[in-house]
């Protein structure tokens, strides 16, 4: 689970730049809250039958700030081609806060200040500019 500050913002990042899939919408008028089911392409399905694996998204309607956003670790997710996301990603104004230098691995900034890391499915691919030179940006 992770909670956001902007339900909309949260959901741009996850579903049209990463590709999650919404699965499930719960809104909780006596709580206040909107909890929002997020699903891979590949495991919709599997998400939809057995409720896992999925990323929870919590929205509070009352305004809260989050800090110490790495407390909670951080989520991954196996991508087909890890520069094609990342160009895709920073195309789209998100912060890669490690670049996948090492054709591997790299974390990029979500809206709400935290970092998910993303890793090359299979082996990792060759070195390749602007990557293997690129520097990281902030922290994650």
């Amino acid at each position: 689970m992770v909670r956001v500050k902007n339900l909309e913002d949260s959901l741009d990042f996850y579903c049209n730049k990463l590709g999650l899939v919404e699965t499930k919408r719960y809104d909780n008028e006596g709580g206040r809250y909107t909890l929002v089911f997020l699903a891979a392409p590949g495991d919709v399905d599997k998400a939809q039958q057995n409720k896992s694996p999925l990323v929870e998204l919590t929205y509070n309607w009352d305004p809260e700030d989050y800090r110490g956003g790495r407390n909670f670790g951080h989520l991954a997710y196996r991508v087909d081609d890890i520069y094609e996301t990342c160009q895709k990603l920073m195309e789209g104004g998100v912060t890669i806060n490690r670049p996948p230098r090492d054709g591997h691995m790299a974390f990029v900034r979500l809206p709400d200040g935290i970092s998910i890391e993303l890793l090359q499915k299979g082996d990792s691919l060759a070195a390749t500019e602007p990557w293997a030179s690129m520097e990281n940006s902030g922290s994650w």
